[in-house]
Parts: C-alpha cells; sequence; structure tokens
C-alpha cells in the first residue's frame, strides 16, 4: 500500500518542525550542540503535540555523521537508517503492549553491549506509564548506572502514574497543547506545499475540534480533503467532524437570551435530525459561552478564545449579555453535560436545559421586578411618612414615639408573664408527679425503655434520634418524666414527636403514659430542694424516736445521729 497518512507524510524531521514547543526544542538544540545531552529523558504532555517525533530526531541528532549539531542532517547512513528503522541500536518500544519486567529486563541484558551501527543506543519507550511496578523496578536499576553509549527517553500522557524514583532520574520536557495559531499556521504551510484549495475557516474549525493536537489536526485535515470534491468548506469540516458552525451556535444563544423556547427547542430537533452528537454540541455550546464570558471581561485576549471567531454577532451578543445570566447558563449547561453522559437519551436532557434556562431566567427577571415594585412602594410610604412627621413636629413625634414605646413595653410584659405562667405551670406538674412517683413504676419504664426505643425507630428514625439523648428519671404511673441532656433534643420530641412518644409508652407498658420532658440540669435542681423539704420530716421522725427508745438514745452516743437509721417493724 503506497499511500501513507498525512500525519506521517508530515512528521517532523527536525527539531524546528516541531510545532508550538519551542521551549523544548531550543534546550534540546542547544544540549545536543554542547554534547551536555543527559542519559534519560522524560517528555510527558498531551496525545498529538510531538514527543516521540521530538525523541526520534534526538536520536538521529547524537549519532549523526556530523556531530555534535543543533539537527540530524537526515542525509547520513545513520540518520536515514534511524528514520526507517533499520538501524538495530535505537529501539522503540510500546509500553502498552509490552509493559511486562521480561521486556524491560531483555533491555537491562542488552544495553551493556556495544552499538553495532551508531555510536549511541537509544531506547525510546512510548506510553512509559503503563509498564508494570515490576517492569518498572527493573528499569529503575537500569537507570541508576547506564552505561556510556546508552540513552533513554520516556514518553507519557500521564506522568503522575510514574514512580518518582523514575522521575528522579530523568531530564524532565512537558509538552504543551499547541495553540489554535500555530495548528492553522502548520496546516496553512502544508496545504500550500500540497497545492489543495481550503477555506481559511475550514482550517480554523479544523483546528477548534483537534483540541491543541497537530497528529488530530492533520487527520482530520486528511479526512476533509477525502471528503470534499474541488475545494474544502468550512461545511465539508463540519459534516466530518459531526460539530455545527458558529452562526447556528450563534442562533441558539440568541434564542435562549431571548427566552424563545420553542425556537431552542426546535434547534436541538434539527440539531439531531442531522446526525450530530448532542453531547459535542453541547461542549461546543458551553465554551461558546465561556469564550462570550471571555470576550466580555477581557476584550484584548482574542488569542485565549477557543472556539469562537470575533464577529458582529458574537460582539452584540457579548455586549447585551449580563454576567451573573453567563455565570447561570454556564452551569447549568454543565450540570445536564454530566446527566447526558450517562443518558440512554441525551436528547432529552438537551431540550431539557434550554427549557430550563429560558424559563428559568423569566422567573428571575420577574422575581427581579417584583422586588423592585415592593421597593419603590417601600420608598413611597417612608416618603410619606417623613412629610407628615416634618409637618406634625417634633411634640406629635414625641408622643407617638412615647405611645409606640409603652406599646411595645406592655407587649413584652404580656410575654413575659405568659412565659413564667408556662414555666410555673410545668414544674407545678413535676411536683405533682414527684409526691406521686413510686419506685416500682420508675423501674417499670426503665426495663422497657429499650423496647420502648426500638418501638419509635420502627415508626420514625428521626425520633429515634432525637430521643436518643433523653433517659425516665420519675414516673407516678400515669405520667413518666424523661431528662434530657440538649434542650434541642427536648424542643424536636416536644413540638413533633409528642404523640408518637405516648403511643410507643403506652404500647409497650401496657398502660396509659403520657411523657413530660425537662432538661436534665433543671431536673438536678429540683430534685435536690424535693429532698430537702422531705429532710426536715425525717429527722423530726428521728428525734422523736430518739426520746422514746433508750436503744437509740445509747446507738446516738456511740456512732452519732449520722450513722444511726430507724426502721419501724
Amino acid at each position: 500500500m503506497s499511500y501513507k497518512a498525512l500525519y506521517r507524510v508530515w512528521r517532523p524531521q527536525l527539531l524546528e518542525d516541531v510545532v508550538g514547543q519551542e521551549h523544548i526544542t531550543k534546550t534540546l538544540q542547544n544540549a545536543l550542540v554542547q554534547q551536555k545531552f543527559s542519559h534519560a529523558y522524560l517528555f510527558s504532555g498531551p496525545r498529538g503535540t510531538g514527543k516521540t517525533s521530538a525523541a526520534k530526531i534526538v536520536a538521529k541528532a547524537i549519532n549523526c555523521k556530523h556531530a555534535p549539531v543543533r539537527e540530524p542532517c537526515n542525509e547520513c547512513y545513520a540518520c536515514r537508517g534511524i528514520a526507517d528503522g533499520s538501524v538495530v541500536d535505537v529501539v522503540e518500544i510500546d509500553a502498552a503492549s509490552n509493559n511486562g519486567v521480561d521486556e524491560i529486563r531483555y533491555i537491562r541484558d542488552n544495553v551493556m553491549a556495544a552499538p553495532r551501527d551508531v555510536r549511541y543506543k537509544v531506547y525510546i519507550i512510548d506510553e512509559v506509564h503503563m509498564l508494570s511496578t515490576g517492569a518498572f523496578n527493573a528499569l529503575l536499576k537500569t537507570l541508576e548506572e547506564p552505561p556510556k553509549h546508552a540513552i533513554f527517553i520516556l514518553a507519557t500522557t500521564e506522568p503522575h502514574k510514574i514512580p518518582l524514583t523514575i522521575i528522579s532520574r530523568c531530564q524532565r520536557f512537558d509538552f504543551k497543547r499547541i495553540t489554535t495559531r500555530d495548528l492553522v499556521a502548520r496546516m496553512t504551510y502544508i496545504v500550500e506545499e500540497q497545492g489543495w484549495n481550503v477555506e481559511d475557516e475550514a482550517l480554523h474549525l479544523i483546528a477548534r475540534s483537534a483540541e491543541g493536537g497537530m497528529r488530530d489536526a492533520l487527520s482530520l485535515l486528511d479526512q476533509a480533503i477525502s471528503y470534499a470534491e474541488d475545494k474544502v468548506k468550512a461545511d465539508d469540516v463540519l459534516a466530518v467532524t459531526g460539530t455545527v458552525s458558529q452562526q447556528f451556535l450563534t442562533k441558539v444563544v440568541h434564542s435562549l437570551k431571548e427566552k424563545e423556547t420553542a425556537s431552542a427547542v426546535e434547534a436541538a430537533d434539527t440539531l439531531i435530525q442531522e446526525g450530530k452528537d448532542p453531547l459535542q454540541f453541547m461542549e461546543d455550546l458551553i465554551y461558546y459561552f465561556r469564550d462570550m464570558l471571555l470576550y466580555k471581561t477581557a476584550p484584548t485576549l482574542d488569542e485565549v478564545l477557543d472556539r469562537v471567531t470575533v464577529d458582529e454577532s458574537f460582539k452584540e451578543l457579548a455586549q447585551t449579555a449580563e454576567l451573573s445570566w453567563l455565570y447561570d447558563v454556564i452551569n447549568q449547561l454543565n450540570e445536564y453535560h454530566q446527566e447526558m453522559k450517562w443518558a440512554s437519551h441525551p436528547k432529552i436532557f438537551l431540550e431539557m436545559a434550554f427549557i430550563t434556562i429560558c424559563h428559568t431566567v423569566a422567573e428571575v427577571e420577574s422575581a427581579s421586578a417584583n422586588e423592585l415594585s415592593a421597593l419603590k412602594k417601600k420608598i413611597e410610604q417612608l416618603e410619606k411618612e417623613v412629610t407628615e412627621w416634618r409637618q406634625a413636629g417634633p411634640p406629635v413625634q414625641k408622643a407617638e414615639a412615647n405611645e409606640s414605646t409603652l406599646q411595645t413595653r406592655k407587649a413584652s410584659r404580656e410575654h413575659t408573664s405568659h412565659k413564667v405562667a408556662s414555666g410555673l405551670a410545668g414544674t407545678s406538674k413535676i411536683q405533682t408527679v414527684l409526691e406521686e412517683a413510686t419506685k416500682k413504676e420508675l423501674q417499670l419504664v426503665a426495663n422497657h425503655w429499650p423496647d420502648i426505643m426500638k418501638q419509635v425507630k420502627q415508626e420514625s428514625v428521626p425520633a429515634h434520634a432525637w430521643l436518643s439523648d433523653a433517659k425516665p428519671v420519675v414516673s407516678n404511673g400515669s405520667t413518666v418524666l424523661l431528662a434530657f441532656q440538649n434542650e434541642m433534643h427536648r424542643n424536636m420530641v416536644d413540638t413533633k414527636f409528642r404523640s408518637l412518644v405516648q403511643d410507643a409508652l403506652t404500647t409497650v407498658c401496657q398502660k396509659p403514659l403520657q411523657p413530660l420532658t425537662i432538661l436534665s440540669g433543671e431536673w438536678e435542681k429540683i430534685k435536690e430542694e424535693y429532698k430537702k423539704k422531705q429532710q426536715p420530716a425525717e429527722e423530726h421522725t428521728s428525734l422523736e424516736h430518739q426520746g422514746n427508745d433508750p436503744v437509740v438514745d445509747e446507738a446516738v452516743k456511740l456512732v452519732g445521729p449520722e450513722l444511726v437509721e430507724i426502721k419501724e417493724k
């Protein structure tokens, strides 16, 4: 087969041909001419940015007949042999399919032998991050003590997967995405050399779809050349890449901005009917809004725009769009884009996104209008009151102020009185429960408390969580006093789950029981006060017994009244 893909035909043969990586090519050129090249290099960066091409160029340059040189001559035996693969001392390995320990051990065993055809053995390991842990360990020993005639060049798109022990032994060069301007310039040069007729807009569309990769750009150009008849037009590129034109995107954005739901949904339907990918369209739309946001905030930075050519329609949209609206739309589109990735019918999510944006914006504007109207009414009312105040004079103002103050104080007193009365009523009820309480009734509730909690949990898990802070402290057979550590827990049980707790108490204990709540700190105070009230009666009974019983009197004399306990027979 004589045909070769365009990216293979135009693969860089010199370091200066590696587009968009001047920070790397200049460093390598200086190292080559000064013969200060390292024994190991790590080339990392996105796909199609020139990593493998630069590795082969370096291999040719260090073995060139005219070395030391900045660039290989591509004419001598070594340069031509490395280019066509006939020189066995330059080995290119794909780690994706040769990632085992055995392959690396083979390199380690053969690297010590002197090169046969050229001065340096060069091992180019592509996608090196795919090597297994054992393979990395086997490679590490060779990188630690390499022979003078061996050079390793590792290439990867995912450097974070490479062990740090490997990275630290290499000179690292990070290849960056190629800018749209550089991609278009390189393709323009190739098109002119090939004698093809391609529109400038078509080249920009290809560069936009390539996403910073020269290999992707040349592959798309090759495909567009095959698709077109005589001249490659923008429509040909759109058909090949599955994207939509900027005019179509502008139409959709205009519909969203003007809240024309029918027009936006119709555009989504047209997109699907033409066989376009809704996910790709959503991504293009997000980048369109992103470019609009950047253009609106930094209009002089044209080179940072990824997907848009600044024309009159774009300028008009950018000038009239609000920044807050752009922020909201980008966030909403991004959320729906994530949903579309896993959806069986992404078209539905695309339509939902358009409908949501149109209606959300309408509601926000309506709400803003209502707020503005309400604010105007308040201002008018305030102006009216100020006018009345000025006409009435200070005495009236003072009297009104005094009357308002008196009313406020009266309301405050009533609120305080109500609160005190409520608290007194609660305390009184607790006192009643204490006077009627028995140890037997409390023991009944305490023994069944785990079952009561279980019953509550079956009815409501949140209620169980709030009630877990409480414990029964006293019961008189009809009411159970529950002491809470936290006031929020107590309030939630009192206001929201009281009936549920009461049902659980009645069901488990098999008798009607009502819950009464209190904080643990308050309970301790009430309990101590109740004990003090009961203590004088007990002491009086003890003194009566002391005067009537000589045995008790003798016991008090021997051990003191504190240790004497009198039990009735």
